[in-house]
């Protein structure tokens, strides 16, 4: 099984691009704080992550530099041949789930949270177009319980 499930702070704006195809693709770099400290001061981790579509667009418009996220997603590892030849190792984050915990340093970018699993199951739920009014409230029949 590969999950990860990270809370911390951005510690740049994330960077949009495009594919050829035009999907886009959101990279930033998370500072996640360590469970023990090193001389009194708090240990972080810092870890590049990626999303990608509606996910990368939607974090790039909504949270930037010191946003507080959690990202839920899997590790992976990759490689390239970088401009000087040479092989170039990456590991990184690949984001499934976003949720904006914060706003950070107030740049005009409002908190929320984008999940696609959340969105797909509210779509999933109107879809059977079950009537809520359908549903009857329980009786407080508490006298009849034997404990």
């Amino acid at each position: 099984m590969n999950k990860i499930v990270l809370i911390g702070r951005l510690t740049r704006d994330i960077e949009l691009r495009y594919t050829q195809k035009g999907t886009a693709v959101a990279t930033f770099s998370l500072a996640v704080n360590r469970r023990f400290k090193q001389e009194g001061q708090p240990d972080a981790d810092f870890i590049n992550c990626v999303a990608w579509g509606n996910q990368g667009e939607n974090a790039a418009k909504y949270v930037g530099k010191g946003s507080q996220v959690g990202v839920y997603g899997r590790i992976q590892t990759r490689n390239y041949e970088a401009n000087d030849g040479s092989k170039r190792y990456v590991t990184e984050v690949v984001c499934e789930e976003i949720e904006f915990l914060s706003s950070g340093s107030g740049q005009g970018r409002q908190g929320g949270s984008y999940s696609p699993a959340r969105q797909d199951q509210n779509r999933q739920d109107q879809d059977y177009g079950v009537p809520m009014d359908d549903f009857q409230p329980l009786e407080d029949e508490d006298d009849d319980l034997p404990f």
